[in-house]
């Protein structure tokens, strides 16, 4: 029979009582998957550390992982460290933590007595009863750099000799040290750090939804994400400052605006709490972005600069380090209030500062920021210079389209004509982007030089080729790239990339995506083609195109995940390259039929797209963004995103864009079987072909022709006009195989199918063809995308049938999510209680009688009387809302 808890236990300082309880998980806490107990990253492993800065969630995390420990079962003992926990007072910290979480009231009962043995015996002592117990124990220490140094010594030594049945997770701030690095070296011990802690785009997105439902949507939540780069303590403020006001997504476009309440709340958190010589640092240094150490001192004359740093870096999260390196990055909140006050010094000094930068960034050899810090320096010649000997490399190895751009804004026109790589960069960076009319007056002025060669014409062909492109002239693409396809007249391995990027998109155009791959890998390149990465990623997008463009979207997911993740690593989230490869990752997602994945990909860069990226990328982003709204159930938005698809279209001069929004709208439309509607927007396709300024070259108008008749097939569907349909079909699908669009062929052959069976034909061999060619390329929402009828009928007809090998494309549809169920209490398994004791606790939770829980357990009252003695017993409660109350404290009981 168990006995109860005394209500102070002897031996023990009262507030050790505090101490061994466990901190509440907040209601609104995200369980990141990554982060969950049970992770092939961290479940083997008997020691987990935990160290990062202030606000990064680490008793947050500890938390959850104990209610995770407890689900499976685990006695857990918590113990939050004190500056007064010397080695004895820790021993019995750690014994009342171990009595309290299993429920065993002689646990550690040498050790809370007077005559405790003292020093690391105390601990030996300690592990052996952990031995002896037989259970499954995890203890969590929290705030170890609280600890005076022997109670750190002593941590160490329990964590060295732990028994098989312990396992510890300890947490810290970066400045403490353990000395357990070998524990970790030999896979004993495995370190959680600022990286792993900080949140994850996805994560975010979750986070914000489950607070704020669809008020917030993804783009929004992705600008919070950016704004606090993920920094756990700046998401509960700027969370805390959305909940305040009336419209949460309003407050966070004020806060990228402007700072607003959440930088008033940082200034107060962080820099008020700091040592004004510290502040004054931050201030003078904020300027470098990223930053060395040494360049630091340089900057500020202090020869003390690297151990500032380091100990700032320690405790405070103002800094983000690099990987295995001494780079550092400042946190955008920060940075932005450290420059306010940076402009508000003295502007001699301001010029002195940037002066010393220049100097600095130069000798690092990174030429283009120290020449932005020269112009601000006061210092335009040296600047000129600078700029001149880095931009054009800049732009061709690190894609810095934007930085030429600026800069061509600030450069006197005479300044650009007398430097000739100033023009060649100021040409590739137009032709680039949405202003690639204006390539071609640098181009003229580079061709009029009297030093032009064939290199040089062969490359101003690949600038104005570029700009064909992004104009979406794919046939004025083939006039500038074929007299130079063989052969080409380049030494440049940068050159020779890009003219492989070129051949490669030249042979997609043609509908021949195999071939376009061959020739992108065999192209030559010259020497030293492995150190071009950004270059290189451009030829991975053109090869996802070209999966993207068979259908083969496990291919091309497989190809663009790294791909992009390298892209965000080096160029950051919203540059164009980088959406441009989230974009077309997205469109292979959303056929995997992960819409939230998809979904976050584009977050917060349909504004990028529509600015700054191809054609197809555009049309992509926008097309996949439109889908999932209609798949969630929201047409109204994805009318209002292929409205703005059309938009672009016209803003950029796009007419392509413009039909392939109203084909999608025909699409959408037809789904809901309205007639009049699809023959508008047919109407109006038409009229966009016969406009005198539409585009009369052969590539183009067979892309756009494809696009017409497919948008006719799903008006005559929307008719129920179905032999007019399967004409249609067949002629589409027709020209879809001739340029081997496999995914539209797919959709295709499909539709044929339903139609036919409309028509009273038989088509399930078809059908069949169609869902087995689906599952073969992973395209799960290929048949609800074409029309939910579709996928209805596509489920029915091989229900009884011999199905696709995998899910094909009968995946079921988005659904709204199920209402939520009201939430009973559930114990959760532990050693603490006995099964019946759960379950006499769940019913008791249920303001239940003994008489009522008797009845529903079918046992007799006396005994339900029993099990409620031991839980009172075990929980030290004097009522049953004290034990209630305290099962939920300790974890031991969930839902209520």
């Amino acid at each position: 029979m168990a006995t109860r808890f005394p209500r102070t236990t002897a031996g023990a300082p009262d507030d050790l009582l505090l101490k061994v309880t466990p901190p509440r998980v907040a209601r609104h806490q995200v369980t990141r998957p990554r982060l969950q107990i049970d992770h092939e990253q961290l479940r083997d492993f008997p020691v987990i550390l935990v160290q990062a800065p202030a606000g990064f969630g680490k008793t947050s995390l500890l938390a959850q992982w104990r209610l995770e420990h407890l689900a499976q079962g685990r006695v857990v003992a918590w113990l939050s460290a004190q500056p007064q926990d010397d080695t004895a007072r820790l021993v019995q910290g750690l014994a009342l933590a171990v009595r309290t979480g299993a429920g065993r009231s002689t646990f550690g009962h040498t050790l809370l007595a007077g005559a405790a043995p003292a020093g690391l015996e105390g601990v030996t002592v300690w592990l052996a009863e952990v031995a002896q117990t037989a259970m499954d124990i995890v203890v969590i220490v929290d705030e170890v750099d609280h600890l005076p140094e022997t109670a750190r010594e002593a941590l160490t030594y329990l964590l060295r000799n732990a028994p098989p049945n312990l396992r510890a997770v300890v947490a810290a701030r970066a400045d403490c040290r353990l000395e357990i690095d070998d524990l970790v070296a030999y896979g004993t011990c495995t370190a959680v750090g600022p990286a792993q802690l900080r949140f994850q785009l996805d994560e975010t997105l979750e986070l914000v939804r489950g607070r704020f439902g669809a008020r917030v949507d993804r783009d929004a939540a992705a600008r919070l994400h950016e704004l606090t780069e993920g920094w756990p303590l700046g998401l509960q403020l700027a969370l805390s400052v959305m909940a305040s006001g009336s419209d949460p997504q309003a407050e966070i476009e004020v806060m990228a605006a402007q700072g607003g309440s959440l930088r008033d709340q940082f200034v107060n958190l962080l820099l008020a709490n700091l040592d004004p010589a510290d502040v004054a640092f931050l201030t003078r240094i904020s300027i470098l972005d990223p930053l060395l150490p040494e360049l630091c001192r340089i900057v500020v004359h202090d020869d003390g600069a690297r151990e500032r740093i380091e100990r700032l870096a320690r405790d405070t999260p103002v800094f983000a380090a690099g990987e295995a390196s001494d780079w550092l990055r400042m946190h955008a909140l920060a940075r932005g209030e450290l420059r306010r006050r940076f402009a508000q010094l003295p502007a001699a000094e301001q010029a002195a500062l940037h002066a010393r930068a220049a100097e600095g960034w130069a000798a690092q050899g990174l030429l283009e920021v120290a020449a932005q810090h020269a112009l601000a320096a006061g210092q335009p010649e040296a600047a000129y210079d600078l700029a001149e000997r880095s931009l054009y490399e800049s732009l061709m190895t690190r894609g810095r389209q934007s930085t030429v751009l600026e800069w061509l804004a600030r450069l006197p026109a005479d300044e650009v004509d007398r430097r000739p790589r100033l023009l060649l960069a100021a040409a590739w960076s137009l032709a680039l982007s949405e202003r690639h009319d204006e390539a071609s007056h640098f181009i003229d002025r580079i061709l009029a030089q009297p030093t032009a060669d064939d290199a040089l014409r062969c490359e101003c062909a690949l600038i104005q080729s570029g700009a064909a492109v992004y104009a979406d002239d794919p046939d004025r693409f083939a006039e500038l790239h074929d007299p130079w396809a063989q052969d080409p007249p380049l030494k440049d391995p940068l050159l020779l990339q890009v003219h492989a990027n070129r051949s490669a998109f030249r042979t997609l155009l043609e509908g021949e995506p195999a071939l376009a791959r061959l020739r992108q890998q065999q192209a030559p390149r010259g020497e030293g083609v492995q150190a071009i990465g950004y270059l290189g990623r451009w030829g991975d997008l053109i090869l996802g195109l070209s999966y993207l463009w068979e259908g083969q979207v496990l291919l091309a997911e497989k190809l663009l995940r790294p791909t992009l993740a390298r892209a965000e690593g080096e160029l950051g989230r919203r540059s164009p390259f980088t959406c441009m490869l989230a974009s077309v990752l997205a469109a292979a997602v959303w056929e995997r039929n992960e819409p939230d994945e998809a979904g976050s990909l584009l977050a917060n860069r349909l504004d990028v797209l529509e600015h700054s990226a191809l054609p197809e990328a555009v049309l992509l982003g926008f097309r996949t963004m439109a889908r999932i709204a209609a798949a969630e159930g929201a047409e109204h938005r994805a009318l209002e995103l292929l409205g703005a698809l059309d938009a672009v279209g016209v803003v950029r001069r796009l007419p392509r864009l413009c039909i392939a929004s109203r084909a999608d709208q025909v699409r959408l439309h037809a789904r809901r079987f309205r007639p009049e509607t699809c023959r508008d927007l047919c109407e109006q396709i038409d009229a966009l072909l016969a406009t005198p300024g539409a585009p009369q070259g052969r590539l183009w108008r067979r892309n756009v022709m494809l696009l017409r008749e497919v948008a006719l097939g799903h008006a005559a569907i929307a008719a129920q006009d179905w032999r007019r349909a399967a004409e249609t079909l067949v002629r589409a699908d027709s020209a879809a195989q001739g340029v081997k669009l496999g995914r539209l062929h797919i959709e295709l052959l499909g539709l044929r199918a339903w139609v036919l069976d409309r028509c009273g034909e038989k088509s399930l061999g078809l059908l069949r063809e169609a869902a087995d060619l689906a599952a073969t390329y992973g395209l799960l929402r290929v048949f609800d995308d074409a029309h939910p009828a579709l996928g209805d009928w596509a489920r029915q007809a091989l229900a009884a049938g011999a199905r696709p090998a995998g899910p094909g494309p009968l995946a079921a549809p988005l659904r709204a999510p199920p209402a939520t169920a009201v939430l009973q209490a559930r114990a959760t398994p532990s050693m603490v209680l006995t099964p019946k004791e759960r379950e006499v606790l769940e019913l008791a939770a249920r303001n239940l009688s003994n008489k009522e829980i008797g009845l529903a357990m079918q046992v007799g009252e006396e005994t339900i009387k029993w099990h409620m003695k031991n839980l009172f017993a075990k929980l030290d409660a004097g009522t049953r809302k004290q034990v209630v109350q305290r099962a939920r404290i300790l974890g031991l009981l969930e839902g209520v």
